[in-house]
């Protein structure tokens, strides 16, 4: 087993006596109400296409089961309902408010028996082992508290042969792309964050989480040491964002 990794310690307040799960639920308990808006704005909507594509990796295996891990406001649970008409859905996460924000939304296109938001964490999933055909977890997995915990706890309740699937902020590798990219983040991001009425200090914390998470070969490498098998990356959009797949062994 690993020691903590850096990644883990990186807390949205650094003076703070609160867990980092307890910060980071009230980060988005505070931002809930604009977050989509706030997201889509920043990524200028590219965010989609990520997610359409994490998804279409799911599509051969026609799951009928999934977990959505650190749901948010449900994008991946809908998305995924749309593009893969799956018998049931359930996504978890820490944040009540972000929670609720997806109610609204599975509600508005009448998807209550489809889908199921509840409170919930990816180091301690309430449900039995080998219960989900496939999990996806979108931009959740640097909010981890322990990184190893939340892996190892997805694998426990895939089904063997079930499909992984994790979307998360990464390092360009090229300099010139790289320097764009943590400008945007470290300054012009929390800006525009603040004058949209939001929580500069939420994209603040999304810069520092993204720099020290263990991205690419060694995500991969964690995904191996957790007990995944057939892990792969996929840089996109300049890599700025990584595509990790994996699988349960049969």
């Amino acid at each position: 087993m690993r020691q903590p990794l850096p990644h883990d310690n990186v807390t949205p307040l650094a003076d703070s006596t609160q867990t980092k799960k307890q910060q980071v639920a009230a980060m988005f308990d505070r931002i809930a109400g604009r977050y989509d808006f706030i997201n889509r704005f920043l990524s200028a909507r590219i965010d989609l296409y990520w997610r359409k594509k994490a998804i279409a990796h799911l599509e051969k295996s026609s799951p009928k089961q999934l977990l959505d891990v650190a749901t948010g406001t449900a994008d991946m649970s809908l998305l995924a309902y749309r593009l893969l008409q799956p018998d049931h859905i359930l996504g978890i996460d820490i944040s009540e408010g972000m929670l609720e924000v997806g109610r609204q939304k599975v509600k508005y296109q009448h998807l209550e028996q489809k889908i199921s938001l509840v409170s919930g964490d990816a180091e301690t999933i309430n449900a039995p082992d080998r219960s989900f055909d496939a999990v996806m977890v979108a931009f959740g997995v640097r909010n981890f508290e322990n990184l190893q915990a939340g892996l190892q706890e997805m694998l426990r309740v895939l089904k063997p042969g079930g499909q992984l699937v994790v979307l998360e902020f990464a390092t360009p590798r090229n300099a010139f792309f790289r320097s764009l990219y943590n400008g945007y983040m470290k300054r012009w991001a929390p800006r525009l964050a603040q004058t949209l009425n939001s929580d500069a200090e939420a994209y603040a914390y999304l810069n520092r989480s993204s720099n020290a998470f263990p991205d690419r070969e060694v995500f991969v490498e964690l995904l191996q040491e957790a007990g995944y098998s057939n892990t792969c990356f996929e840089p996109l959009t300049f890599g700025i964002c990584c595509l990790y797949t994996a699988q349960k062994s049969y």
